[in-house]
């Protein structure tokens, strides 16, 4: 029998060795993280609704009685406001904090084209042609022609474009009835300022041949963002316009591999159809 423990004596238990406690110290802990990290970001959507507006654009600057005309419309009032609420609602940094999630992307462009009789028209936009500082309109441009336009307001959505446009341009852009189209849009007036400050440095990085139809434009596009689907001013956009004006196709964001291509077969399928027309 092992040794008694007398009447004045503690009985002490065995104490674990200070290597075994930080060991199980830190498993815990890594368990514990592994137990609390957040849920994994869910995948973006594809396209789910044609991007447009549902009147036909016009080339014109809006006229007294135009605006009259908006501000006595209750339908036109309503959505108006319901924009503005919808715009008061988020905070400063809103758009940048997106950029965090998927880089910005918030769906993922389709891989066939909107049908014609579904698809909506690209709204007209003004701005100053890169080559004679003339205002030109983006429905007067487009008319008759296929297009790709690339909407541009920073350098993070200059890199988000190429990736789209790259292979469409260097396949199609020697065809006469395809062009590409930048629009330059600096909807904040200091902004605006500053990019018509470095006009002939920008001149100087876009190729002379693209420079007709590279337009810098200030326009107020708030009304129209949620119908583009341009719902963040950070990333790029890209849409594929055909000859009635109409949109496509839509990309955003950083481009995919199987997006990029879907670009330039929806491109060759248009300038197909539309040299048939001409023909027949």
């Amino acid at each position: 029998m092992s040794a008694l423990v007398g009447a004045g004596s503690r009985c002490r238990v065995p104490l674990r060795p200070f290597g075994q406690r930080v060991v199980a110290r830190r498993w815990r802990s890594a368990s514990g993280a592994e137990g609390t990290s957040g849920p994994a970001e869910p995948p973006l959507p594809l396209l789910q609704r044609p991007l447009g507006v549902t009147e036909r654009p016009q080339a014109h600057i809006k006229s007294w009685e135009d605006t009259r005309k908006e501000l006595v419309d209750e339908e036109m009032r309503l959505r108006q406001r319901e924009h503005l609420l919808k715009e008061a609602s988020k905070g400063y940094f809103t758009d940048l904090n997106a950029t965090r999630r998927h880089g910005g992307k918030s769906w993922i462009a389709p891989s066939v084209m909107i049908r014609e009789d579904k698809a909506l028209y690209f709204p007209n936009v003004t701005g100053s042609r890169l080559d004679t500082r003339e205002q030109a309109h983006t429905t007067d441009m487009c008319q008759g022609r296929v297009s790709v336009i690339a909407m541009l307001s920073t350098r993070m959505s200059e890199i988000h474009v190429k990736g789209f446009v790259a292979p469409t341009n260097a396949r199609f852009l020697s065809n006469p009835r395809y062009q590409y189209i930048q629009i330059n849009l600096q909807e904040n007036l200091l902004k605006s300022w500053l990019v018509s400050l470095f006009l002939a440095s920008i001149a100087r990085s876009i190729p002379r041949e693209l420079h007709p139809t590279y337009l810098v434009s200030s326009q107020n596009m708030e009304y129209v963002r949620e119908a583009l689907g341009m719902t963040n001013k950070h990333v790029g956009y890209v849409y594929l316009v055909d000859e009635n004006l109409k949109v496509r196709w839509a990309g955003c964001a950083d481009a995919k591999v199987e997006e990029t291509r879907a670009l330039e077969q929806c491109t060759g399928v248009l300038i197909s159809r539309l040299g048939k027309k001409i023909k027949s």
